[in-house]
């Protein structure tokens, strides 16, 4: 699973920076929350492109739950989370 990290958090951090680039006002902190309106941010995750491109990108779901934890989640945290909720989908 080690070997997986790279790849993740780079694709990630893409992720990241897209969105990020939306919100100028938000710091390049790494702080996954700089994704979204840190002024004014969603009452509802889920379905939000932040986290669609998420699914896309990695080929999981990501319900509410999931979409808070990674919300308070820096890159590194979440591309981790992102690797162990993938082998849980893979094991289903």
């Amino acid at each position: 699973m080690k070997d997986s990290y790279p790849p993740v958090y780079k694709a990630l951090h893409r992720i990241y920076d897209t969105h990020r680039r939306r919100y100028p006002w938000n710091p390049n902190s790494e702080q996954m929350c700089c994704m979204w309106s840190t002024d004014d941010p969603p009452d509802i995750l889920e379905g939000t492109p932040p986290l669609n491109d998420m699914e896309d990108a990695f080929g999981i779901r990501i319900d509410e739950d999931s979409g808070v934890e990674l919300y308070d989640m820096n890159l590194d945290e979440a591309a981790k989370k992102i690797m162990e909720m993938k082998a849980r989908e893979s094991q289903q």
